[in-house]
């Protein structure tokens, strides 16, 4: 069974003994935690901690939200500050190199998403929208930690031929030393579930730069596919 399916199946259960109380139903929002034995990933064997916190996933202190994992409804903690520095940061260097990035999009509200993703199902179907939109509460974005980006003088936004800019090839190598991985990889969309997006970045912080030296996905890196 899958980790996430773990962890999904631990919120279930939480609610449903919840229920069978015979205490009256308490009406304000209640913290849950929930820790899980530490597990060993074989190809880094490094222990992996999941907590459940607030009905936000962590694993070793990163958030995870994916296609099994959601985040919150009303989680709503716009852009973070440090990646507003970091990406900041990153564009001005690549600036130095004679480099244009734009920024695409950053923070999108549950809402937001939700309106973005219902329009592309009724344009494309649900199936093809699936593979490069997420259903609201399933964003990254709605994390804070997540962007877009783009190459200003080409005009590439938001297109596998992003990979081909001058942009793109200073950025797959330098962004893990600002905190960002490249969160769906070309070859790992039967893992991630979204189509490759050389375009979205992720940050993780200290963390990043084992994470890409490993040319592993958040998933497998903490053992959760």
């Amino acid at each position: 069974m899958k980790l996430s399916k773990l962890i999904i199946a631990g919120l279930l259960m939480s609610a449903l003994t919840a229920c069978s109380s015979e205490e009256p139903a308490v009406t304000e929002a209640v913290n849950y935690t929930k820790t899980y034995e530490p597990l060993t990933f074989s190809n880094l064997d490094i222990p992996v901690n999941i907590e459940v916190i607030d009905g936000i996933t962590y694993a070793n202190g990163v958030l995870i939200v994916n296609k099994e994992i959601p985040l919150p409804e009303d989680y709503n903690p716009e852009m973070q500050p440090e990646v507003i520095e970091a990406y900041t940061q990153m564009f001005e260097d690549g600036a130095a190199e004679g480099l244009n990035f734009e920024l695409v999009s950053g923070f999108r509200s549950y809402d937001y998403q939700a309106e973005l993703y219902n329009n592309y199902v009724s344009r494309d179907g649900k199936e093809a929208a699936d593979r490069y939109s997420a259903e609201p509460g399933h964003s990254e974005h709605q994390t804070g930690l997540a962007i877009d980006v783009g190459s200003y003088d080409s005009a590439v936004l938001l297109q596998t031929s992003f990979e081909y800019t001058p942009e793109f090839q200073w950025m797959k190598d330098v962004a893990h030393e600002y905190g960002f991985i490249i969160r769906y990889m070309k070859g790992k969309e039967d893992i991630t579930g979204y189509m490759y997006e050389p375009w979205h970045l992720r940050y993780v912080g200290d963390k990043a730069t084992e994470i890409y030296e490993s040319g592993l996905t958040l998933e497998e890196y903490f053992g959760l596919n």
